[in-house]
């Protein structure tokens, strides 16, 4: 079974992330720029398994979930880590403003994605970063936008965004099983 890396940092937003977790049979390992414990936006405290820069040494690593959260640190080796995964056609998957980490990897040039992070939001949320990381020029007003092996979604479409990571490692027969997974999980079946 393979690993699906989950960068993890103070102040994220988990609830965008956990859904997926949840649903996947894979490996899940939480990773972090540091081994310390990392507290959510919601309150809840989580701890590493590895490093980013241990996380690299990894050859079994199916994708990466970055949730979102008002954090823009991006050090050396979480760029290293994305262009590797992106590089061998790895899932890359970030919600909120989690694809901002994305676009400052260089991964988003040419490619269809969706972000909470507008122009005015950097501005109201990152006051301190001058420049607009992302590529506007393919930017998509949707939920969820999947574009081969990058999915990315808004915040408040964490369940789309969970489902469209499991039919990328296809975990559904077709769309009609597809569409009553996302229906079951946002209790639509009640």
């Amino acid at each position: 079974m393979g690993k699906i890396l989950c960068f993890i940092y103070d102040g994220m937003v988990d609830f965008e992330m956990t859904l997926a977790c949840h649903l996947l049979d894979k490996e899940i390992v939480p990773i972090s720029y540091e081994i310390k414990v990392i507290k959510s936006k919601s309150g809840m405290y989580y701890y590493p398994r590895a490093t980013v820069k241990e996380s690299l040494a990894y050859i079994d690593v199916e994708g990466l979930i970055i949730p979102g959260g008002f954090n823009d640190e991006q050090r050396q080796e979480l760029t290293e880590l994305i262009n590797n995964l992106n590089d061998q056609g790895k899932l890359l998957s970030a919600i909120c403003a989690g694809p901002q980490y994305l676009a400052r990897a260089g991964i988003l040039k040419g490619k269809k994605y969706t972000t909470t992070l507008t122009e005015d939001k950097i501005k109201e949320y990152f006051p301190m970063v001058s420049e607009d990381p992302f590529p506007r020029d393919t930017y998509v007003n949707e939920n969820v936008v999947r574009d081969k092996n990058i999915i990315t979604a808004v915040g408040n479409a964490f369940v789309d965004f969970s489902i469209e990571i499991l039919d990328y490692f296809g975990n559904f027969k077709d769309e009609t099983e597809k569409k009553k997974c996302a229906s079951y999980n946002k209790g639509l079946n009640q």
